[in-house]
Order: structure tokens, then sequence, then C-alpha cells
């Protein structure tokens, strides 16, 4: 088989797109298996990389059935049309949404004012995290799919694309774990990209042509970056910094006994 020059730049441009695409998945994947028991949550993160690579991969062989679910309209609403894509996108989007704000409550919330002890257990078993992770990966996939058959039209760039970007995840989904974890304030800019994500998938799912026409995926995604960079600072000058030192108040001489003050 004879590679071209313009194989392997397509290649290169969707492999780095897909890693990008790919850390939206990772932040989910971390963020719901650190709610599982200890010795669950590593086999709970490398399930969930495995249903992003597998569920990519199919929707990759259906791609031409994908193509045209775009342009397939499921009902309209008051002369609104929906597609099937649309749906999927809003479906995603609301329950994206509605998942991050309840992790956010979760951990910053305590029940009766009540401090939530370090050691609180598990809220949630592996399959029914397995099975959340598969339905927003759904929606991950169907955008990861989609800008693959836009950037490459052969099916090898793409499905090598997608398994290199895949053995980043693999890599990188352990230390970012570790690093949300060690970094509370992380975490909580984590949940408020998929609030961001969420809100996102919800407009291009409600009107498509003004959020490609806008651009505002480049916003959210430049957003996220700058906001990423800023906390990173943060973290950084919180290392260095010395605590504050309060000035001692002098204390008043007492005056010998039998004079006057």
């Amino acid at each position: 088989m004879t590679v071209s020059p313009d194989a392997l730049i397509a290649l290169v441009t969707l492999t780095v797109l897909e890693i990008i695409l790919g850390i939206d998945n990772i932040i989910f994947i971390t963020i719901l298996s650190g709610r599982l028991p200890e010795s669950q949550q590593l086999w709970g993160r490398r399930l969930g990389i495995g249903i992003a690579v597998v569920s990519r991969l199919i929707l990759l062989t259906l791609i031409r059935w994908i193509e045209r679910l775009r342009d397939v309209t499921a009902f309209a609403v008051l002369g609104h049309a929906f597609t099937y894509h649309s749906l999927v996108l809003l479906g995603g989007g609301i329950f994206l949404l509605a998942k991050a704000t309840h992790e956010i409550h979760a951990k910053l919330e305590a029940e009766n004012g009540e401090e939530v002890p370090e050691a609180a257990p598990a809220h949630l078993t592996l399959p029914a995290m397995l099975v959340q992770v598969g339905l927003i990966d759904l929606v991950f996939s169907l955008d990861s799919v989609i800008t693959a058959v836009g950037i490459a039209r052969q099916y090898w760039v793409m499905v090598t694309a997608i398994l290199l970007a895949a053995g980043v995840m693999v890599v990188a989904v352990e230390s970012i774990s570790r690093f949300l974890e060690a970094h509370p304030s992380m975490k909580m800019l984590a949940l408020s990209f998929l609030v961001l994500i969420g809100a996102l998938l919800i407009i291009e799912g409600w009107i498509p042509e003004k959020a490609e026409q806008l651009h505002l995926k480049n916003y959210a995604y430049f957003a996220m970056a700058f906001s990423f960079f800023v906390e990173l600072l943060n973290i950084r000058v919180s290392r260095k910094r010395r605590p504050v030192k309060l000035r001692k108040t002098p204390r008043l001489k007492t005056p010998p006994s039998g004079q006057e003050a």
C-alpha cells in the first residue's frame, strides 16, 4: 500500500484532533470512576476507555448511515425540524449538563450542613458507571467520527488515528486521574468544562447552522484552554507562596506596684 504525503498529513491532523476530542471522554470517565469503590476504579477507567474506542470503531463502520442521520428529519415542532443527529446531540447535551451539575452538587454540598467524611461509601456501581459512559460516548464518538470523515476519506487513516488517540487516552487517564484527585479546584474546573460542553451540544442540536456559522466550538475550547492555563498558574504560585506572617501586637508594660500607669 502506497502512503501519500496527503494521507500522512491527514493522519497527523486527525490524530491530534481525536486526542483533543478524547480529553472530554477522559474527564468524564475519570470523575465517574472516582465514585467507584477504590478496588474498582482502575478497571472502571480502563473499561470506560475501551467502550470509547469500540464505540468509535463501530460508528466508523456505519459512517454512511451516520451521514444520512444529518439529513433525515425525525419530526418538526413549530416549523423547526429536528434530525436524528440533532436529537442525539440534544439528548447527550442534556444528560451531560445534568450529570455534571449533579457531580458538582455531590462534591460541594453535604447533608444537613455537615461535612462529608473522606471515607464516605461509593455511590456508584461499576455496571452503572459503564452504562453512563456508554451513553455519553455515543455523543462524543458521533462527533469524533464525523470529524474524522470530514478530514480523511481513507478508512485506514481514520482507524489508525482513532487507535493512536486511544493509546494516548489509555496512557494519560491514570495521570489525569491522579492530578484531579490531588487538586480539587482542577476537578471543579473539569466539571465546569463538562457543563460548558453540555450547553454547547444542546446549541449544536437546536440550531446547528448558527453554531457552525459562529464557530462556537472554537470559542468554547479556547475558553477551556485559557481557564486551564490560569488554574495551572494558580497551582504553581500557591506552591511557592509563603504564608503571611502577621505582625505581633506589642505588649503593654505593666507598671510597678504603687506607681500610676
